[in-house]
């Protein structure tokens, strides 16, 4: 790059000369945005609903739930422009996006019931048709807003989102996509305060969502005075950062800190996910008792030894917990630390557990431990203590292994669903299955839950399972 040019990124919108409005549409491309997602949440909500009066028979016999609809709109509405749903940082996530509207809706509902019991309108509250109306509201919300955003850039013509790199000369380039990269030498010199500077910077940045800026230690301090009147997201790339993968900034009194773990999931999220893991674990065991039991039995006549297995694990915040499975192993075989990985035709394992190994069935037992609260029904998978990868132990492969830890361990994964499973035969095959464990952490969402476990059903017969 020399000095003054602009450089196109891949795949980015044509960039025009820095002293011009390089992408006037974006404000336009940002209405289209909010119109079109708020249109589609007001649609799912008034067609399900009218598809619950159908169902009832009161489409036009009873017009109460038109009264609910009128009140509905408006609060839902309001709810999701407080809450962020419409929020950039919430749209560029089709999760993230279906996550907000469902709470708005929530809310919306609730306040709703809230309003009709405080105006004693029990007696023409069409309850059925509000019940049934939500859960149809609730799915369609999520893949209205799924699809929309999946498919945002092709629906409202363009990406209105777009990140500009300022890049001076000799400074290494963030991994990440930019919609333009700026060379800043000779052009934008953040040390000369003069309007001219201010309002070429400014015309530059038009229309853009946040700025990184790609420079030298010594003029960090500059480029932050520069940008912080420049009304735009403005972060400056610090490669040095890395080696502690932080999270974010802080402050405590008025110093500055830095963020490098976060702390357990907020009040709600950690009822919802307790909820969620207690309703499924609870369902399971009474829906496969019968299969559980079949099990237990088969375990006990085809090898001498107790029907279930326990061995200690690393759970959330590297504490140990007693984990549960179904034998599959002689006795005398049974690997209390885990040291010796199963392989394919290991000749420790009985003929009825090499069955349940292949089906998966023998994790079931740990439904006790969801029960229990040593796990969760999504989550990293839990490890021996004597775990190895390439005759190391797993933490001497990666010292990020510790991380993994915390949040609870999972019947399923992230890395389960991707095919990372069985013997860890080589160094990467922990790596990547770590990677997955951390990518899953860092962006929990209860609908991700969800769709892992959707996903579960596709592996669990997989090459793998031995």
């Amino acid at each position: 790059m020399e000095g003054g040019v602009i450089r196109r990124a891949p795949g980015s919108a044509q960039v025009k000369k820095p002293a011009r409005t390089w992408r006037p549409s974006a404000s336009a491309l940002r209405i289209r945005l909010i119109l079109g997602l708020l249109t589609v949440d007001i649609g799912c909500i008034v067609v399900s609903y009218g598809v619950a009066a159908g169902l009832r028979d009161t489409f036009r016999a009873d017009t109460n739930w038109i009264v609910i609809l009128a009140v509905l709109i408006p609060v839902f509405v309001i709810t999701t422009l407080n809450n962020g749903s419409y929020a950039a940082r919430n749209l560029r996530d089709p999760f993230r996006s279906v996550s907000r509207g469902l709470q708005a809706y929530t809310l919306a509902i609730s306040a709703v019931i809230f309003i009709a019991f405080c105006f004693k309108a029990s007696d023409i509250f069409p309850r059925l048709v509000v019940a049934m109306g939500s859960g149809f509201a609730v799915v369609s919300l999520a893949l209205g807003r799924f699809l929309f955003v999946r498919h945002m850039p092709a629906i409202i013509g363009g990406n209105p989102f777009s990140i500009v790199l300022l890049h001076d000369p000799g400074q290494p380039i963030p991994q990440g996509s930019f919609s333009v990269i700026i060379a800043s030498d000779s052009y934008f010199d953040p040390d000369r305060h003069d309007p001219v500077m201010y309002d070429r910077l400014a015309q530059s940045l038009s229309g853009a969502d946040r700025v990184i800026v790609a420079c030298s230690p010594e003029r960090r301090l500059a480029w932050a005075q520069a940008l912080k009147g420049a009304n735009i997201q403005s972060e400056i790339f610090m490669p040095e950062l890395n080696v502690l993968a932080p999270l974010g900034i802080s402050v405590h009194g008025n110093t500055p800190t830095v963020i490098i773990a976060n702390g357990p999931l907020v009040l709600f999220d950690r009822f919802m996910k307790r909820g969620f893991d207690v309703m499924l674990a609870s369902f399971g065991l009474l829906m496969l008792t019968p299969m559980l039991i079949l099990i237990a039995l088969a375990v006990k006549l085809d090898s001498r030894g107790p029907v279930f297995f326990s061995q200690v694990r690393i759970g959330r915040s590297n504490q140990m917990f007693r984990l549960m499975k179904f034998r599959s192993m002689r006795v005398d075989g049974c690997d209390g630390d885990g040291a010796r990985s199963t392989a394919r035709d290991d000749d420790r394992i009985t003929r009825v557990g090499k069955f349940i190994r292949s089906t998966s069935i023998d994790e079931l037992p740990q439904l006790l431990n969801v029960l229990k609260g040593d796990m969760s029904i999504v989550g990293p998978r839990p490890h021996a203590l004597g775990s190895r990868a390439a005759n190391k132990l797993f933490w001497e492969v990666d010292q990020r292994y510790w991380h993994r830890h915390a949040a609870k361990p999972g019947l399923t994964g992230l890395a389960q669903v991707r095919g990372y499973r069985g013997a860890t035969v080589y160094e990467d095959d922990l790596r990547n299955r770590l990677q997955a464990d951390l990518e899953y952490l860092e962006h929990w969402s209860i609908w991700r839950d969800i769709k892992i476990i959707v996903l579960t059903f596709r592996v669990l017969l997989h090459r793998n399972a031995f």
